[in-house]
């Protein structure tokens, strides 16, 4: 019988991680995540700007076919892009940025009205090939040491769970991640994430694409009040179907079409009720 080590999986679980040539040039730093198992810094970061205090988790996934490559460029100088943390399918966690520095991973972004997302926030990088490349779900180890991770920069931080987001939320016009297969019950159920059981699915009205009026107003009020970016005209324009889609996408993701029927704008109402006093008065 062979010994444990030459089983195929843990081999895969064991196999080593690449340190980019950019890495070996940073300053090393000890890991503010008693479960980060490695660490291997990015030169892609900087201060946040006026002392912002980060105070908000963002998911993300990789988008690549193979982690290797997203920590390479992660940790290169000109890729322009960086995360606090990557966690890995096997549920190793690999920080590269210091939490009380500014990564560089949403991008043009918005959330409650404030556009420097990177200084409000730490990052999270969940590997995971992404819509372009199969989509494939993530596999429950990794998601247990994604809870692990966000409910120690919670405590440490005293991030509300209403503040754990994902990309798509901050950036709809451009991103899908961590996209409809991500668990966020799951999550919450860990005090993770902000959800609520989405309304079920009926025929009925919707909102769509052209739609004009109070009720569409209404919406994108609701929408704004919770937290995306949203203009608030009573016409249901391309933007605000990008918003609708990613709000389906992490609070109802059995269907994720961009049309607000009546399950979409139930679950958005029990959202903003649920929400904590002081988050709904913003």
């Amino acid at each position: 019988m062979p010994p444990p080590s030459s089983d195929k999986s843990d081999s895969k679980r064991q196999r080593a991680l690449p340190i980019p040539k950019d890495s070996e040039g940073v300053t090393p730093f000890t890991p503010d995540s008693s479960i980060a198992s490695d660490v291997i810094p990015s030169p892609n970061c900087g201060e946040r700007k006026n002392g912002r205090q980060p105070d908000m988790i963002l998911l993300h996934y990789t988008g690549m076919p193979e982690v290797e490559a997203a920590i390479t460029k992660l940790c290169t100088t000109g890729s322009d892009v960086s995360a606090h943390y990557i966690v890995l399918e096997d549920g190793r966690i690999v920080q590269s940025v210091p939490e009380a520095k500014r990564a560089w991973h949403a991008g043009t972004s918005s959330w409650a009205g404030e556009e420097d997302i990177n200084s409000c926030s730490i990052g999270i990088e969940i590997a995971n090939r992404g819509h372009e490349w199969g989509y494939p779900d993530f596999p429950s180890r990794q998601i247990a040491a994604v809870i692990a991770l966000c409910r120690g920069i919670m405590l440490r931080r005293t991030i509300p769970p209403h503040r754990v987001l994902g990309h798509s939320d901050v950036a709809p016009a451009r991103k899908k991640d961590p996209g409809e297969k991500f668990p966020w019950h799951s999550l919450a159920n860990s005090g993770v994430g902000h959800w609520v059981q989405p309304a079920p699915i009926k025929s009925g009205r919707s909102l769509k694409l052209g739609s004009i009026g109070d009720d569409v107003r209404d919406m994108q009020k609701a929408l704004a009040k919770y937290g995306y970016g949203v203009p608030i005209s009573g016409k249901f324009d391309g933007t605000t179907m990008e918003v609708v889609t990613a709000f389906q996408r992490h609070f109802r993701p059995a269907r994720v079409d961009g049309i607000a029927d009546h399950s979409t704008l139930l679950t958005l109402g029990a959202l903003l009720a649920s929400l904590p006093t002081e988050a709904a008065a913003r």
